[in-house]
Parts: C-alpha cells; sequence; structure tokens
C-alpha cells in the first residue's frame, strides 16, 4: 500500500477512535449526574450558589443609573456625553 493513503488512513481512524471515546466519556460523565441527582447527592435545582457577575452597560464600565438613560452620566458631576457622540 502507498505510504500516503497508509498514513491517511491511519490517522482516519486515530480520529474516528478519539471521537469515539470522547463520546463515550461524555455519556459516562451524563450516567454519573443522573445517578447522582437519584441519590439526593447533587441537586440540579440547587444552583452551585454560582452568581453571574453584572455586565456593565457603557464602554467605560458605568452602569445604567435610571430608566432616563438619555441624561445618566456615570459619577455624580459628570457631563452626560451628546446624543450623537461616537
Amino acid at each position: 500500500m502507498h505510504p500516503e493513503i497508509y498514513r491517511e488512513l491511519t490517522s482516519q481512524r486515530g480520529r474516528d477512535m478519539r471521537e469515539q471515546a470522547r463520546k463515550a466519556t461524555l455519556a459516562r460523565t451524563a450516567s454519573r449526574l443522573r445517578r447522582a441527582v437519584r441519590r439526593g447527592g447533587a441537586r440540579a435545582e440547587a444552583g452551585d450558589g454560582f452568581v453571574i457577575p453584572a455586565i456593565p452597560d457603557y464602554v467605560d464600565g458605568s452602569f445604567r443609573a435610571g430608566v432616563a438613560g438619555d441624561e445618566v452620566a456615570a459619577e455624580p458631576g459628570q457631563v452626560p456625553a451628546a446624543p450623537h457622540a461616537a
């Protein structure tokens, strides 16, 4: 068999085996999670105490202070930007 063909067949077989192993690992992980939930060890609705951090409304990292967004300044005493500013 030509070396290039043999090399391509070998690499294809390796890719197939890695994909099969990845799927098997994923299935085992899902099975373990379901078993833990059934046994009461892990609760999916508990939330694990993970809190999503607040995302700033503006590029400078400030947050929108109120509903009237036209005249909102990032800090007290700061002049709001012009409405047509880029």
